[in-house]
């Protein structure tokens, strides 16, 4: 196990799952404090780093595209400070981040984890039901439908039709997008059927967003709508020219040859012998 403690949240390495914890300082950003513990597993991982700083660093989880809904809706567009796969690391800590890093990066080679993108969300997103208010209205889900309602902000072209309540089977897409600038932010969702072209300050079905605390919490109720619909890059692969039906079980003579391959580092001294029953469980643990 690895583990490292920080103002800005406890990130512990179990040799599947790196577990994250928000910190509790009022530095850290209200969307991962809403957030709570994401618990992302070894497969998800593309990668970590370090970053070393003169006053402080920065550990970092890259996931792999179409693993995280969170990730998905957001397009990186996620301000660094409400990124849940960093951590800002002080600089007297930089060895215990540079361990951490040694330990997913060696459990990612003995797993031969892949790197390239996934057809299924991996992490389950934010827990339902979860409801925010931001911008021109509050957006709420429970699971099952999305409830929109409006403010005294909202414009009454909008808000004349008063509260939106619509099914995720109804929702072709979800979209969000931080404010910047002078430019307003907001969060869509595109129906498939009535949908609108309008501006999402007059667009029934989208809150608009003027760059204030709360509205990076869109991003979760975005997220958690995400994770029930298709995913994109399965969809990509249904209907490619190539698409072939994806297999319903693992390959297990893959699992057997990495088996003797672990047998065989450990013999030749590479591996310790906790190195060695620790890969060995995470292999069994595919069968």
């Amino acid at each position: 196990m690895a583990e490292i403690i920080q103002k800005d949240g406890t990130w512990t390495f179990y040799g599947d799952t790196v577990r994250i914890v928000p910190g509790r300082d009022k530095g850290v950003s209200l969307l991962r404090q809403t957030l709570g513990e994401v618990a992302v597993p070894l497969g998800a991982l593309a990668g970590v780093s370090y970053e070393a700083g003169r006053k402080s660093g920065r550990l970092r989880l890259r996931l792999r595209e179409g693993s995280d809904p969170l990730l998905q809706v957001t397009g990186g567009k996620l301000p660094d400070a409400s990124d849940p796969y960093q951590l800002s690391v002080e600089s007297d800590r930089a060895g215990v981040a540079e361990y951490f890093v040694d330990e997913v990066r060696n459990a990612l080679l003995l797993d031969q984890v892949p790197q390239g993108p996934v057809d299924r969300y991996l992490l389950p997103g934010p827990s339902v039901p979860v409801t925010v208010g931001a911008g021109d209205g509050t957006a709420s889900f429970d699971g099952d439908q999305v409830r929109l309602e409006w403010n005294w902000k909202t414009e009454e072209a909008k808000s004349s039709n008063g509260t939106r309540v619509f099914p995720v089977s109804d929702i072709s897409s979800v979209e969000w997008y931080p404010a910047a600038g002078l430019e307003n932010g907001y969060l869509r969702f595109v129906l498939t059927k009535g949908a609108t072209k309008a501006p999402p300050k007059y667009d029934p079905h989208a809150v608009e967003l003027y760059g204030f605390r709360k509205d990076p919490l869109m991003a979760l109720v975005a997220a958690a709508v995400t994770v029930r619909m298709a995913h994109p890059l399965a969809q990509d692969r249904a209907t490619g020219p190539s698409a072939a039906p994806a297999a319903d079980g693992v390959d297990h003579d893959a699992l057997l040859r990495r088996l003797r391959e672990l047998g065989e580092l450990h013999q030749a001294g590479i591996l310790t012998a906790d190195e060695f029953s620790a890969a060995k469980q995470a292999v069994l643990r595919r069968f």
